[in-house]
């Protein structure tokens, strides 16, 4: 993505640097838009710089058309309250209401000698035409979501350097009824695109479909020659550790390369990795499009990439040249972790079991739909929601075929906090027709044969696929969501795409396929979806690689207050039309009796605050219980799922603001590495190790506690803890229900290292004899004194003592907020929250990110269960 450069022999290197600076470059301000009705020139006459635009909107490019009308205050904002119902629905309006124009007026000179500029759209949706300087640049409408395409603008650019480009952007065929069905009345699916959008049972429709320029829009300059979709493929031989000195591995790099120009051209495509070079003479005909497959490579003593708490996320990077007798044609830049992952059929689980590097990781897993259901992306966000993801413990992402194949900055961030990534593609059970439903349309018969255009989505499969393929994270494919693509695109992938352009991944049918779960039990394959007994996730057996098993993830009364009006915070009831339509608007579960054991709510603020003891038991409980039966029963888990791209009630780790909640934490207890952990129904206590460490002199220690605070020991014991294993030592059951049958009781579960340092920390509360929480409800105030320090420019230790005979500082969540605003700081990172600190001990609390050294204003605040609210100073 470089202009040749005149000498190729590196002298000219200082010039060389600006110039590839600027060799690419995004189109992302200054665009404006129109709506078709209100323009009433064609394209070519749009297109011309001279045309006066009168009257027109400020764009939002890449965005949608919902977006753009959001930020010039058109429309009220659809996440908060009820304001959805107050947006045309496209299915009403018809789709000319959300087709329209987008002008962008920009500077680039025609390039001298052999140099071209070519025109880059990393997705529309749904079909457009494309104009520039009085030229339409595509013959036919261009159409399909996922399909990026690209343009020569060489020719079309002007003299005087000023340029105008004009798109016209049609929302899709068929744009759906949204009548309260999973993706409406189905017939969203007819088209080569997200699903969601014309609702789900997590989402409300998102009402022109979004419809827009909703990716990137770039420009390249080149030489005679593009580089395009280069390829690296990494082979990782034999079992290997994260440490000690490593064996070679292999590097294949490939690349297509395209002649823009009418004259056969000789040249070289090469790069250069840990001081070789690798190359390959190549000659291209007039107009000749050629993949390359260069030399393979040993690469010794390679650094590897590992998922998040295996090892570290080494990566490398290379820059792949085509230089000819005159200099360098272009350059593209690949970066690349060196990782071999590899699946196996599990017998006796009856499930696929998946390793890295030679070692089998047990996977623990969310499901993702997309960062924003408006398609406002950006890499601080991609960033922000993946570290939360690594922060939980996880080492895989799924991303659900009812939305996108996710953006590359996604990818980029899963490569460095190493999340595996499940990709499914365009399919949804729902939609597609793997079930009867009196909501949908069409019969299953015609729904199954859905999209309209098999061709576009091979099409698009085939593009999706060259764009993601070099990313270490990128760990399986997948044909969709709970039902397999029809049959010709499904052939089309594993047989043709797959094979040819990435044969390094393990291609799922569809992502409760029996050839990753099989299934004994009958119905779905995935699921349930709702909250749980704690002794349904340890003791019911399920599916054995569960693509989607979930529970609840209301926030607490901050999260809430950001999107439910006053009027309308009411505490859920269980009853038949117990729920505020606000709350069931955004597709609040309810708690059932889960939340009243706590003690009935008060106010919308103490249910909040009760149903994350609800939430964090629950998470911790099913990560728990899946770990307990690791290898046994099964070889993986995908919670269902752990975010939201609009402002809903269930299925969150964390809130569309990025303010995590209880489930968060209660994930990132129960996900623990090396963990120790109770079976709360028979009171056995495990010890569990997803390394490949052993572990010895491991001191497993015991406390029971009374609501009062005061400690009876179990028992101490040294354990060694094999890698990759579960092991069982005890049952506490009769200690439990002994103590605890009047008030409850809380048991302090804990693994020291043989410096006495703690590897795992693990405290339960446990009931009375009633089910009732009985004790909890009269605990004492608890005396703590609590510290804030700047421990960087962008972290702050919080340390939280609690003295000697006195009860426990129970479930104590820390906030950054805003001293002028009172509102918290997001997003910001916590190393644990919603802790618990035993008298006489300390609990220190580390917050981190960005948005620390940008808050002047910042204070920290603490609260929990017998905690009132304190506000600390941050001392330097």
């Amino acid at each position: 993505m470089v202009r040749k450069l005149l000498n190729a022999t590196g002298l000219l290197l200082a010039p060389f640097l600006p110039l590839a600076a600027q060799s690419q470059y995004e189109l992302n301000s200054g665009w404006q838009c129109n709506n078709i009705a209100k323009v009433t020139v064609k394209g070519e006459a749009l297109s011309a710089p001279s045309y006066k635009l009168s009257g027109w909107l400020p764009a939002t490019v890449p965005g949608t058309v919902l977006t753009t009308l959001l930020n010039n205050k058109l429309v009220p904002d659809p996440f908060y309250g009820m304001n959805n119902e107050q947006i045309p629905d496209i299915y009403t309006t018809g789709r000319d209401h959300y087709t329209y124009w987008f002008v962008k007026d920009f500077s680039e000179q025609q390039p001298g000698a052999d140099g071209q500029v070519w025109l880059h759209f990393r997705g529309v949706n749904d079909g457009c035409d494309i104009y520039l300087n009085g030229h339409r640049l595509n013959a036919k409408t261009h159409f399909g979501t996922y399909l990026r395409h690209s343009y020569n603008i060489t020719q079309w650019l002007a003299k005087d350097g000023k340029n105008r480009l004009a798109v016209v952007v049609y929302p899709p065929a068929v744009v759906g009824n949204p009548n309260g069905g999973q993706g409406g009345d189905g017939t969203i699916a007819k088209n080569v695109g997200p699903q969601y959008t014309a609702g789900w049972d997590w989402i409300q429709p998102m009402r022109d479909r979004n419809t827009g320029i909703w990716d990137k829009v770039t420009i390249e300059k080149t030489g005679a020659v593009r580089i395009k979709d280069p390829q690296v493929i990494t082979k990782v031989p034999g079992v290997r550790l994260p440490d000690g000195k490593q064996a070679p591995a292999n590097i294949l790099v490939g690349a297509t390369l395209e002649n823009a120009t009418a004259k056969s051209i000789e040249g070289t495509l090469r790069y250069t990795l840990a001081g070789n070079t690798v190359s390959r003479k190549v000659t291209l005909a007039p107009h000749a499009t050629t993949t390359v497959q260069l030399p393979d490579m040993e690469l010794k003593e390679p650094k590897l990439w590992w998922p998040s708490g295996y090892g570290p996320q080494d990566m490398y990077k290379l820059q792949l040249e085509f230089a000819d007798n005159a200099g360098v044609d272009d350059t593209e830049d690949v970066s690349f972790g060196v990782r071999e992952i590899q699946t196996y059929w599990n017998a006796h689980t009856n499930s696929r079991e998946v390793a890295v590097n030679g070692q089998k990781i047990f996977i623990k897993g969310g499901n993702w739909i997309t960062s924003d259901a408006m398609f406002r992306f950006s890499r601080e966000r991609y960033d922000a929601e993946i570290r939360f993801h690594r922060d939980m413990n996880l080492n895989l992402i799924r991303i659900w075929g009812g939305s996108l194949t996710e953006r590359p900055e996604f990818y980029e961030a899963c490569d460095r906090y190493g999340l595996l990534v499940f990709q499914d593609f365009w399919m949804s059970g729902d939609c597609n027709g793997r079930w009867v439903d009196p909501m949908k349309k069409e019969d299953q018969w015609t729904r199954r044969r859905y999209p309209d255009d098999h061709n576009l989505f091979i099409e698009s499969v085939a593009d999706q696929i060259k764009m993601l393929r070099n990313h270490a994270s990128l760990a399986f494919w997948c044909g969709g969501n709970e039902i397999t693509p029809p049959v010709d695109i499904l052939a089309a992938i594993k047989d043709s795409l797959l094979p040819s352009l990435d044969n390094t991944r393990f291609f799922f049918h569809y992502s409760n396929t029996d050839s990753m779960s099989y299934n004994t039990l009958g119905g779905n394959g995935d699921g349930p979806y709702n909250i749980q007994p704690l002794s349904v996730f340890w003791n019911e057996r399920t599916f054995p690689f569960n693509s989607e098993v979930g529970s609840v993830g209301v926030g607490d009364y901050e999260s809430l207050e950001r999107f439910i009006p006053a009027a309308n915070m009411k505490v859920p009831q269980n009853i038949k039309g117990g729920v505020d339509s606000v709350w069931d608007y955004h597709k609040y579960i309810p708690y059932f009796d889960f939340v009243d054991p706590y003690g009935k709510p008060k106010d919308v603020k103490d249910f909040a605050n009760k149903a994350q003891l609800v939430n964090y038991d629950q998470y911790r409980g099913l990560m728990e219980g899946f770990s307990a039966h690791m290898w046994d029963w099964y070889t993986g888990v995908i919670i269902w799922k752990t975010q939201n791209p609009w402002t809903a009630l269930r299925g969150q780790m964390y809130d569309y603001y990025l303010d995590p909640n209880a489930c968060l934490y209660g994930n990132r207890t129960g996900a623990a590495l090396v963990h120790v952990m109770c079976n709360p129904t028979d009171g056995n206590i495990y010890t569990v190790n997803n390394t490949f460490r052993y572990y010895t002199d491991v001191m497993l220690e015991l406390n029971a506690y009374d609501m009062k605070g005061q400690k009876k020991q179990i028992t101490q014991v040294f354990a060694e803890i094999s890698p990759k294993s579960l092991q069982k030592y005890l049952s506490v059951k009769g200690a439990i229900e002994k103590m605890g049958a009047k008030e409850g009781m809380f048991l302090s579960a804990r693994l020291r290292d043989k410096d006495q340092q703690i590897i795992d920390d693990n405290l339960y509360w446990f009931p009375d004899s009633t089910g009732n929480y009985s004790g909890l409800q009269k605990m004492e105030a608890a005396r703590v004194q609590i510290v804030a320090q700047k421990a960087g420019a962008d972290s702050i230790r919080v340390k939280i003592s609690n003295p000697a005979n006195g009860p426990i500082a129970f479930f104590n969540r820390v906030s950054l907020v805003d001293s002028k605003t009172k509102k918290r700081i997001l997003p910001v990172f916590y190393n644990d929250n919603y802790v618990s600190v035993l008298p006489g001990e300390e609990k220190i609390v580390t917050i981190s990110g960005e948005a620390i050294g940008k808050s002047s204003n910042a204070v920290v605040t603490v609260s929990g269960w017998n905690l009132a609210e304190q506000t600390i100073n941050i001392g330097k």
